[in-house]
C-alpha cells in the first residue's frame, strides 16, 4: 500500500464518522469503510490522526455537545443520550476531563474552550504535496463577486504568532489549535477569520498575521491564556467572494482571488485602499462558497 491509498482509507473511515457521530459505531464498521482489516484499519487511522478511532470518536462527540449546550436549552441528560453516551456520570466525566469544567456548568457560562476540529488528513497530505501533479486540473474561477459592507465598532478576540506574514507559518508559531478556541465563542459576531494587522496594532515582537473573532464591545466572558482581545474601529471593507470550487483545489483558488483583488481598482467603485484603517481578513476556505476575502477601504471624497 502506497501513501495515498492509506491517506484515502482514513478519508473515508473520517467521513463514515462525521455522518454517524450520532450513532453507534463500531471498528468493524469502520475498516469495511477503510476497506482493511479492522487492526490495520485501526492502526492507519492512529497513524495519521495521532488518535484511535475511538479517543478520536468520543473526542469529536464531546465537541459537538459542548455546542449544542451553548447553543441550545437541552438537558445535559438529553444532550449526553444525543452523542451515545451511556449515562449522565460517564458524559460528565469524560466531558470535565475533555474540558476541565462539568457540562451543567458550561451551559450556563460557556467560557471559550478547546473544541475538537479534525482536519481531513487528505487536506494536509494535499498540503504537503501541493507541488506535486497529483490532483485534478487546476480550475479556473470565471468570475469574482465584489461587494462593499460596514463592520461597526467591536472587539476581537485574538492570538499572536511571532513573526508570521501568513497561515502556514502561523501554524507552526502558534499551533493548529486556535480555530477551535475562537470557534467555541458564543458571543462571536461573526465566524473566525485570519487577519493581516495593520501596524498600529501589531505589539513589538509578535507577527503580522493573526486568528481571532469580532465580539461585541461589552465582551466580558473569560480570554483564554494566551489570547487578548482588543478594540476595532468602525470600518468599510471590500469584499471578494470567488465561485465554487473543489475543496481540493483550495490553494488554486486562494491564489486566483489574490491575483484578481491584485489587478482590481477600487476606483471603479468609489473607493481606495485603506490597509491601515482595519485589518484585512479572510475566511476560513469552503468550497461550496468560494473564497472569501475583506480588504479595508475608504470612500473617495
Amino acid at each position: 500500500m502506497n501513501e495515498y491509498e492509506a491517506i484515502m482509507a482514513v478519508q473515508r473511515m473520517q467521513e463514515y464518522i462525521d455522518d454517524r457521530i450520532s450513532k453507534k459505531i463500531t471498528l468493524k464498521e469502520l475498516a469495511i469503510a477503510a476497506g482493511y482489516s479492522p487492526w490495520h484499519a485501526a492502526r492507519l487511522f492512529k497513524e495519521a490522526t495521532g488518535k484511535a478511532p475511538f479517543e478520536y470518536i468520543r473526542a469529536l462527540r464531546l465537541s459537538k455537545a459542548a455546542l449544542m449546550l451553548r447553543d441550545s436549552d437541552e438537558r445535559v441528560i438529553d444532550v449526553a443520550i444525543d452523542f451515545v453516551f451511556d449515562s449522565h456520570e460517564g458524559f460528565t466525566r469524560a466531558f470535565s476531563k475533555e474540558f476541565g469544567m462539568p457540562p451543567r456548568r458550561y451551559s450556563q457560562c460557556t467560557p471559550p474552550i478547546k473544541l475538537f476540529m479534525p482536519r481531513k488528513v487528505f487536506d494536509t497530505y494535499r498540503e504537503l504535496h501541493k507541488g506535486e501533479d497529483m490532483m485534478s486540473e487546476k480550475s479556473k474561477t470565471k468570475a469574482i463577486f465584489v461587494q462593499v459592507i460596514e463592520r461597526p465598532a467591536r472587539k476581537v478576540l485574538l492570538k499572536r504568532g511571532k513573526k508570521a506574514a501568513e497561515y502556514f507559518a502561523y501554524c507552526e508559531e502558534a499551533g493548529c489549535d486556535v480555530w477551535p478556541v475562537l470557534t467555541s465563542v458564543k458571543e462571536a459576531m461573526y465566524e473566525p477569520i485570519g487577519m493581516w494587522l495593520p501596524k498600529y496594532l501589531i505589539k513589538e515582537g509578535t507577527s503580522q498575521y493573526v486568528q481571532g473573532v469580532e465580539v461585541p464591545e461589552d465582551y466580558s466572558n473569560n480570554i483564554p491564556e494566551g489570547y487578548e482581545v482588543i478594540d476595532l474601529p468602525p470600518c468599510k471593507l471590500m469584499i471578494f467572494q470567488g465561485e465554487a470550487y473543489n475543496d481540493d483545489d483550495f490553494m488554486d483558488e486562494i491564489g486566483e482571488v489574490w491575483e484578481h483583488i491584485e489587478r482590481f481598482d477600487p476606483t471603479v467603485y468609489g473607493y481606495q485602499w485603506a490597509p491601515e484603517a482595519a485589518p484585512r481578513f479572510q475566511l476560513a476556505p469552503m468550497g461550496y462558497r468560494g473564497y472569501i476575502e475583506a480588504r479595508p477601504v475608504k470612500a473617495i471624497n
